[in-house]
């Protein structure tokens, strides 16, 4: 799973540990116990998935999860503005996905 170098450098130090996509098919299996590779001009990590909750909105999410633990440099007011700026308001319709992971 490929990430922006600013997105994969506060994983790779831990202090991230959710990541935030839009519920593409293709995620609509992943699994606690599953492993994700991140990547990025940065480097490569591996972690461990713990959970996958999906929401409706980049809104419902920002409220339901803890901001810090998705981006730890950014308010939730600009994460909700770095998010929109990633993705279309027809992707985020799609519904959006935490994926809460743990280093291994």
């Amino acid at each position: 799973m490929h990430l922006y170098d600013r997105y994969f450098r506060v994983l790779a130090s831990g202090k991230k540990n959710i990541e935030v996509r839009v519920l593409y098919p293709k995620f609509s299996e992943l699994a606690s116990g599953d492993f994700i590779r991140f990547d990025s001009e940065a480097g490569v990590c591996l972690a461990r998935v713990k959970r996958a909750t999906a929401y409706e909105s980049f809104d419902q999410l920002l409220d339901a999860e803890e901001p810090a633990r998705i981006d730890p440099e950014a308010s939730r007011q600009q994460q909700l503005v770095n998010l929109r700026r990633i993705y279309s308001p027809e992707k985020e319709a799609l519904g959006v996905l935490a994926i809460e992971v743990e280093l291994t």
